[in-house]
């Protein structure tokens, strides 16, 4: 019987335990979406405990609590961090074959050293040896970067965002960049008028520019994606439940921007043009600037209204929807490649029902002209374990070339989270490894240990030209 988190966990053959320890384990980490505040790395943040580094934040932790009957006090509430860490010790046990319990102790282990399952029997001395050395050296919000040798980490930020933090660490340089990614899902908020008027007041203050009409609205935008852009930026993201391909004139796009400035409601339809034409824009800018742009594609969001209420959007309360996808995807895709101005493209499925049709949407939309230009991209969110992981990659391997796969990220608010690249990395290094021991694929081991090494870590820096 193998031991539990042992040097070769997932690796079930010799085969995949020579691809991960030569081929993968010892390269960097390019993390090209995640959600840590810029603001706590430039500050070089000194945390004060392990409660406070794993559920500030934690979403994923903080559904597992309620489901096991935790009240809110300890979740999100007042109760003390050290309160709120003997609580998620007490959930832990439960979480066994949930990708919980293997994150909570892989990230003991790589952080901190220590191989004792968490549980009310060892809560308080693990959090006491925690403590202690998250009170030494290494262990700020830098040092934990640096700890799990990190080359890239990639923030989400709103257009509005002055980037000050991303300047400041690249002035000072660090081991790693720390860069943006314009992620401008506010600026397409017509269901809301007055969030969205309010949005618009402070863009205008943020360019200094007045903006009166649609075309204006657009030159604003396009002088923050400019800035992003000089600041580093080549990547752009939106989180959204499908793509929107209405058709649009400018007279209309005109009339609706008139109605959102008087604080009138949009008819579905004018919603629907409006963020359509938007996201044909920031599309046709990413372009202009050889960008890669991101398209997280399937959430549905804040179902649960009276949380949404008590503590705000991402607090847990999201879950997979079942949208449609196929057509929009196709249309959206179709008018910039029609018009030389798709960039590079990553889309990524919350639904696992989407994974073939991603996989062959991408396919449609490579033209030769850049290897891997349109990416079916990683395992997200709900599917960022190891049945959702191992039915990504399968997916992709069975309709499009896995060898050019730009690998995986964290999508993550926590500073410990990075263990879970090792976590995809050991798994595909397993699915690999077992085919070359059931003569699937050759055994030529150097080979496929560079197709390893190019999936953990080298296709992404092409990709992405972060250097």
């Amino acid at each position: 019987m193998r031991a539990f988190l042992d040097e070769n966990f997932l690796l079930n053959t010799e085969t995949a335990q020579e691809l991960y320890h030569n081929y993968s384990k010892s390269l960097p980490i390019i993390d090209y979406h995640n959600h840590l505040p810029p603001e706590q790395i430039a500050q070089d943040t000194k945390f004060d405990n392990l409660g406070q580094l794993w559920l500030a934040y934690d979403h994923y932790k903080w559904r597992a609590m309620r489901a096991q009957g935790i009240s809110e006090e300890y979740i999100t509430g007042e109760a003390s961090d050290k309160e709120k860490f003997l609580k998620w010790a007490e959930v832990v046990p439960y979480t066994l074959r949930n990708p919980l319990y293997h994150w909570t102790h892989l990230e003991l282990q790589r952080y901190f050293g220590i191989t004792d399952l968490l549980s009310p029997r060892t809560a308080e001395r693990i959090y006491e040896e925690t403590r202690q050395q998250i009170a030494e050296a290494g262990f700020s919000a830098r040092g934990l970067l640096r700890r799990m040798n990190v080359d890239v980490v990639c923030t989400t930020d709103d257009p509005l965002d002055s980037l000050e933090y991303h300047q400041q660490v690249a002035k000072e340089g660090e081991s790693f960049r720390l860069l943006p990614a314009f992620r401008p899902d506010k600026a397409m908020n017509a269901s809301n008028v007055t969030v969205l008027n309010g949005y618009i007041d402070k863009l205008e203050g943020v360019t200094g520019l007045s903006i009166n009409n649609f075309k204006d609205y657009l030159e604003a935008l396009r002088n923050r994606h400019d800035h992003f852009s000089s600041c580093g930026c080549t990547v752009s993201d939106h989180g959204i439940e499908h793509l929107y391909v209405a058709e649009y004139t400018d007279q209309e796009l005109r009339a609706i921007f008139e109605k959102i400035r008087m604080g009138k409601e949009l008819s579905d339809d004018e919603i629907v043009k409006f963020k359509s034409a938007l996201l044909v824009c920031f599309a046709e800018w990413n372009h202009e600037k050889d960008w890669v742009q991101q398209y997280h594609l399937g959430p549905l969001r804040n179902n649960n209204t009276r949380m949404l209420q008590r503590k705000g959007t991402d607090t847990g309360h999201d879950s997979i929807g079942d949208f449609r996808q196929a057509v929009a995807l196709s249309r959206f895709l179709d008018r910039l490649d029609s018009n030389d101005k798709l960039a590079k493209t990553v889309l990524y499925n919350l639904n696992p029902a989407d994974n073939e049709l991603f996989a062959s949407m991408a396919g449609n939309f490579n033209d030769g002209s850049v290897r891997g230009k349109i990416q079916f991209g990683s395992a997200w969110w709900f599917l960022d374990q190891k049945d959702g992981m191992t039915k990504q990659i399968n997916a992709l391997s069975n309709i499009g070339l896995i060898s050019n796969f730009v690998g995986m990220l964290t999508d993550s608010r926590s500073f410990l989270s990075f263990p879970r690249h090792e976590y995809f990395r050991r798994l595909i290094c397993d699915i690999f490894g077992e085919d070359v021991e059931r003569g699937e694929i050759p055994n030529d081991i150097e080979w496929v240990g560079k197709i390893i090494g190019d999936i953990s870590y080298y296709n992404a820096r092409e990709y992405f030209r972060f250097f």
